[in-house]
């Protein structure tokens, strides 16, 4: 059988959608996914607390959890520990739910594309460091001649809308392209809120995108909650279905977040 991931993104515990995540959790426990990615934002302002929350849910599934850390998931009330130890609180919810993941379809590399502080603001949108891009680098050529399919997970799109002028996504451009050219088949993300699916290219390599929308209360352009069922085969064999969640009837107003 194909390994099937159950893609999410954005739950943004503290202003989660209780009916949205509660879908999720139905779906796992009906179809036992081979494992649940979640490209970030778990939380809303990286509290104690909401990582206490993400942490139950994560753990009640009885899944292999993978995890990428998003912008919202470093303190935000702790501007000390934000600059010395961003990601301290978001490893250690790892570490209590993420229990590792192996298949003989599909292996699943990370790129870390969040920062804690930028020369730009707000700080919500992505930055791929040279450092970051080379680790991922490093990681897709240890798997050169690998035949299973190679996804690439960030939470910010390395890419931004096709119509946009400029890409959101600082180093993104060359990211994709050089992530391409290393034997990337694709590369799934969040953080805009919005699903899509896209074949794209830079510099004449050409990936899939794949993002997925958001598990909490900050709609964005009407696309209401939802998360991606992703089935992979060796050989670069990816088939998607999205899945709309019933969405509670509170709605919170988007913001510029750091």
């Amino acid at each position: 059988m194909p390994t099937r991931l159950f893609h999410i993104s954005d739950v943004h515990f503290g202003v989660e959608d209780r009916a949205a995540l509660d879908a999720v959790a139905r779906a796992v426990a009906d179809e036992r996914p081979d494992a649940l990615v979640c490209t970030g934002d778990l939380t809303q302002r990286a509290k104690h607390s909401e990582y206490a929350a993400a942490q139950a849910w994560f753990a009640s599934l009885g899944v292999p959890v993978v995890l990428e850390p998003g912008n919202h998931d470093m303190p935000y009330y702790n501007p000390w520990e934000r600059f010395t130890d961003p990601f301290r609180r978001y490893e250690r919810l790892k570490a209590a739910v993420g229990g590792g993941f192996c298949s003989s379809d599909v292996v699943l590399v990370p790129l870390r594309t969040t920062v804690s502080a930028q020369t730009r603001f707000p700080w919500s949108d992505g930055v791929v460091r040279p450092a970051a891009l080379q680790a991922t680098l490093d990681a897709l050529a240890a798997l050169k001649g690998d035949p299973r399919t190679i996804i690439v997970i960030a939470h910010h799109p390395l890419l931004g809308p096709q119509e946009a002028r400029k890409n959101p996504t600082i180093g993104g451009d060359e990211a994709f392209a050089r992530i391409a050219a290393a034997g990337a088949d694709a590369v799934i993300s969040g953080h805009v809120h919005v699903p899509f699916d896209e074949q794209r290219e830079v510099d004449g390599r050409s990936m899939r995108m794949i993002g997925t929308g958001t598990l909490s209360t900050r709609l964005r352009h009407g696309a209401p909650p939802s998360w991606r069922v992703i089935t992979c085969a060796p050989g670069g064999v990816i088939e998607t279905r999205l899945r709309i969640a019933a969405a509670t009837t509170v709605t919170q107003p988007d913001e510029a977040a750091l």
